[in-house]
């Protein structure tokens, strides 16, 4: 027992050292094997931590393609089993956000029933939508980045994870990598979209979008951007209706 606990320990430390200083020529080889390390529960915030990450890089990625960056990550027992990001510009279709990417991936793979045991990590809170069908599909637990003021259905605007109905509640923890979250959609926002409606002009407004202490792999070979693109495609969710129909 002391022998495991102390291999337990040592690889706790291992995978610190991995995430925080984030060594380029280490972590880009070793970025989809790391998630089938065990992680012990005395290291909640890491595990919470590092999934968001992997959330921001689709976020990232989402960015690079002038979509809403928007990113997020499928999480089970310890492993990311999808990722997703939003589609709404390319697709030119409304409900292409990015957990829907997600939920569509899973369930090329999965029976539905598995939602039960998954967890989501996403970089903006989703959206009412969003919030709706991942209720109705039963998800596990919901970690977002920023809150989503607007159109939030995790408390932003409507608490859709935790109404009384007959579909089960799940939780929802907000905060985590919140700066960063909202610097991806600063920089967005700063891009001309043209597929946008014409906004309103708001005078003497400078958007700041530094933030420090936080890095983000940017440095993916094309070959990577395409399979990390191809893999959040699938064939089109059928739920999609039924998850719109229960908001409206």
């Amino acid at each position: 027992m002391a022998i495991m606990a102390i291999m337990a320990s040592l690889r706790g430390f291992f995978m610190k050292i991995l995430v925080f200083l984030r060594i380029p020529s280490i972590t880009r080889k070793l970025r989809f094997k790391m998630a089938d390390y065990y992680f012990p529960l005395k290291d909640e915030t890491l595990i919470r931590e590092y999934f968001m990450r992997q959330a921001l890089e689709m976020g990232e990625l989402a960015l690079s393609i002038d979509e809403v960056p928007v990113g997020c990550v499928f999480v089970l027992d310890n492993k990311v089993i999808a990722k997703g990001m939003n589609d709404t510009n390319r697709s030119l279709s409304g409900h292409r956000h990015a957990e829907f990417a997600g939920i569509e991936t899973v369930l090329c793979k999965y029976p539905a029933s598995v939602f039960k045991n998954v967890d989501l990590y996403v970089t903006v809170e989703p959206c009412i939508m969003c919030a709706s069908a991942l209720r109705q599909l039963g998800i596990r637990a919901v970690y977002f980045g920023c809150s989503n003021d607007r159109f939030g259905g995790c408390g932003g605007v409507l608490h859709v994870n935790l109404d009384a109905g007959i579909d089960r509640c799940y939780p929802a923890i907000g905060g985590i990598f919140r700066e960063e979250a909202i610097m991806l959609l600063r920089r967005f926002y700063l891009q001309e979209n043209d597929k946008a409606p014409n906004p309103t002009a708001k005078r003497n407004r400078i958007l700041n979008t530094i933030v420090e202490n936080m890095s983000i792999d940017n440095t993916r070979s094309d070959a990577l951007l395409e399979a990390e693109l191809a893999e959040t495609s699938c064939e089109p969710l059928k739920l999609a209706s039924a998850a719109t129909m229960a908001v409206y």
